[in-house]
């Protein structure tokens, strides 16, 4: 079962409500807490074992700005790691393409500006490419 659980900052707690489950208030210290505390209190009010229940956590602090500039951060931490995962398949595809034409891991390692050493890790993590 998913729901959707929205924690508000009061005070040194988090005031836990679940608008699609009546019945369903509860606090947290942290938020790291909620969903484990909003799973059991769901299994006490509707019966669904806790560990069925998929929480997806939506959270208020008052300060919009400061959860706006959050969320592009994380944002950013996301796109840079999927650009990374991008980048390193690409750079495997590259080196596996130009030692089947023949050049050396130095040579490999000046066209791709990368260390010698860089280039022997992926061209060994790219034999299947």
């Amino acid at each position: 079962m998913k729901v959707t659980a929205t924690a508000t900052r009061r005070g040194g707690s988090w005031v836990v409500e679940v608008p699609g489950v009546e019945g369903v208030l509860t606090q947290a210290r942290r938020l790291d807490q909620v969903s484990a505390i909003v799973a059991e209190a769901v299994h006490l009010v509707r019966g669904v074992r806790a560990e069925d229940v998929e929480v997806e956590l939506d959270y208020e602090i008052g300060d919009s700005a400061a959860l706006m500039e959050a969320r592009a951060a994380h944002w950013q931490v996301e796109s840079a790691a999927h650009a990374q995962e991008c980048a390193a398949r690409a750079s495997r595809a590259a080196v596996a393409h130009l030692r089947r034409s023949g050049l050396s891991v130095r040579d490999i390692g000046v066209i791709l500006d990368l260390s010698p050493q860089r280039v022997s890790q992926l061209d060994r993590a790219g034999i299947h490419v």
